[in-house]
């Protein structure tokens, strides 16, 4: 699978952009504000329908400009398609895939995978359990992309629920909570065997990802899914863990029991993650956990995703970043961004990115 062009326009400091990207490896190099992150990100977005960086489109539109466009083919073992996205500063994205058009993500990621690793996701492994649950939801949509929105249907259901929770005043059970109960149940249920299918999927390609990584054989980053509710049948264990949990949801007005408190366990050397490993172990566990979904796809469809990675050397060793380039090797088309040239693996192409958004190769 790869993205054999793609044309920009106002996408963030890019204002108009059109290049033909190699099929192996490729190094996009140069000082920081140039936008060599942006052109990852634009690349991501035409494969993926939406930024790894944030949340809203609005930042994605360039400054004075209406809209965003990209535009470019994507191959695979199924065919090519042509994606064009106009990203609005206001009101609905218009996307088209092979001129029809695509209301929803999952209908292109069915066909597109793409896979996006940057400094962000050291959250995922220093921070709250809230990176880590939207990690798991994100190797869910990319592994099964028809499942991608199983995280927001449940959260609608939460909000409702706790806004039920809320609102109430009088005494016993708001009415209508054995409704939302089940809406929960079924949801949350869902979710939860998506994620830990998802974990299962990935957690021993991440253990051997991140021996590679490191250079040893006896450095191991264990991964484990921590569900809020176990059991079988599923959905049953639910329902007596929220009828359990009642009186104390009642007394704090909020939903207690639920995906939404699920934790993804990261230990190194048998010592959490998050409390105890370096700047530099953590981020190498962060591109581990990318590089394993990206290996997990491959197994499952065949064929590489698209992988990027933005400025993956910066915080490890010269032996680290060694080691790292050489697992880069044969993965299919990947872009690297990185600020000094120097950082380029041997036999990647190189482009340099100048002001004002132009990308030549060298």
């Amino acid at each position: 699978m790869r993205v054999a062009w793609i044309e920009i326009r106002d996408f963030r400091n890019h204002g108009d952009l059109r290049l033909e990207l190699p099929s192996g490896l490729t190094v996009v190099s140069g000082p920081n504000a140039r936008g060599k992150t942006n052109l990852l990100e634009a690349v991501h977005y035409l494969c993926a329908l939406e930024s790894p960086r944030v949340s809203s489109d609005l930042p994605l539109v360039r400054h004075g400009a209406a809209s965003a466009f990209l535009r470019g083919e994507v191959e695979s073992a199924t065919g090519k398609l042509l994606v064009e996205v106009e990203i609005r500063s206001g009101g609905q994205n218009r996307i088209q895939v092979n001129r029809s058009a695509v209301r929803r993500r999952r209908d292109l990621r069915r066909h597109v995978r793409s896979v996006f690793s940057g400094p962000e996701d050291l959250a995922i492994v220093h921070g709250d359990p809230e990176q880590r649950r939207r990690f798991m939801d994100q190797a869910v949509g990319a592994l099964w992309p028809l499942r991608d929105g199983l995280a927001g249907a449940y959260e609608r259901v939460l909000r409702q629920r706790n806004r039920l929770l809320k609102d109430w005043s009088g005494g016993g059970e708001p009415p209508g909570l054995a409704a939302w109960d089940a809406e929960l149940v079924k949801h949350g249920a869902g979710l939860t065997e998506a994620r830990g299918q998802g974990v299962a999927r990935i957690k021993d390609q991440v253990a051997k990802e991140f021996r590679t990584i490191s250079g040893s054989s006896t450095e191991e980053l264990v991964i484990a899914y921590r569900a809020s509710v176990e059991g079988d049948p599923l959905e049953e264990s639910f329902k007596e863990r929220l009828a359990a949990r009642r009186g104390d949801e009642l007394l704090r007005r909020t939903t207690l029991v639920g995906p939404h408190r699920d934790e993804l366990s990261l230990e190194i050397q048998g010592l959490a993650a998050r409390g105890f490993s370096s700047h530099g172990e953590g981020l190498a566990a962060a591109i581990a956990l990318r590089l394993a979904i990206s290996e997990a796809v491959r197994a499952q469809i065949g064929e590489s995703p698209v992988m990027l990675l933005d400025d993956p050397f910066s915080a490890l060793d010269p032996d680290r970043r060694r080691l790292l380039a050489e697992a880069l090797l044969g993965r299919g088309q990947v872009m690297i961004a990185v600020p000094d040239e120097s950082q380029a693996p041997a036999g990647a192409v190189v482009w340099r990115v100048r002001g004002g958004g132009v990308v030549e190769p060298k």
